[in-house]
């Protein structure tokens, strides 16, 4: 199998997790990027025998880490940029790679270079930093009876005001209607047949919120051939994969709403 051949599986999730990282498609894309031009300049980097979706990753937090690669500005994200301290950067990447991703603690650790006993204090770091975030109202998008009672217990849990639920199209518009939601958790797939893509599109053409994807079906978003959301999920979720994304999503919407203040 070729190097190509190899890395082309694993590249719509590492997009995803520079999307997660960055705050938006274009940043987390440059990187991506970026990524794959080292590796064909040097690729000597991939061994052979090892991981190759954990080498595709430690080579990109390299990129990331250095910051130094003529990433384009995304105009979007310079205000979030100048904040992103707030977590300290390896914590906020060992929180994704283990909750976002499911790398284990040994792999996250060849990842982000730094050693397995120290994998622990740095989550904690990442989440007492979420514990400190601003309170948020929260819609539900999702038919499926038990999984929207998890992640209300989730959302409940980390201290946000679940502000509505919905199972279709039209019980999402209604709820935006009722009360203005500051993020928003959707299914794509819906109970009468409607898109939950779809509701989002007619929500967001009414108020600017982030969005959390939790879906089945990952592959019908990360095609790369169309804008893909920031933030994507995949089922079955762990907890703590919803609650890495919704920090990271009030993340960047809470600093770009101060900038504008």
């Amino acid at each position: 199998m070729s190097l190509a051949e190899s890395l082309k599986p694993h590249l719509p999730y590492l997009r995803r997790y520079a999307r997660a990282l960055t705050g938006s498609q274009k940043s987390g894309d440059a990187f991506v990027k970026a990524t794959l031009e080292a590796i064909i300049a040097d690729p000597e980097t991939m061994s052979d025998g090892e991981n190759v979706r954990v080498q595709l990753y430690r080579i990109f937090a390299g990129i990331w880490e250095s910051a130094h690669v003529g990433v384009e500005d995304d105009p979007d994200d310079n205000t979030a940029q100048s904040h992103l301290n707030a977590i300290p950067p390896i914590s906020r990447q060992v929180l994704l790679l283990t909750a976002l991703e499911g790398f284990s603690v040994s792999e996250v650790a060849k990842i982000a270079d730094v050693g397995e006993n120290s994998i622990n204090d740095l989550l904690e770091d990442a989440i007492s930093e979420i514990d400190k975030e601003i309170r948020s109202d929260v819609l539900i998008i999702e038919d499926e009876v038990l999984i929207s009672m998890e992640l209300q217990q989730i959302v409940s849990g980390l201290g946000h005001n679940v502000c509505g639920t919905a199972t279709t199209h039209k019980a999402a518009l209604d709820a935006v209607a009722k009360s203005k939601p500051s993020l928003v958790l959707a299914d794509i797939q819906l109970a009468d047949g409607s898109s939950g893509i779809d509701a989002v599109k007619d929500i967001l053409e009414q108020i600017s919120v982030p969005v959390i994807f939790i879906t089945a079906f990952p592959e019908r978003l990360l095609t790369g051939e169309r804008p893909e959301p920031t933030f994507l999920i995949t089922k079955p979720f762990q907890p703590n994969a919803i609650r890495a994304a919704i920090s990271q999503a009030l993340f960047f919407s809470t600093k770009a709403q101060n900038a504008q203040g």
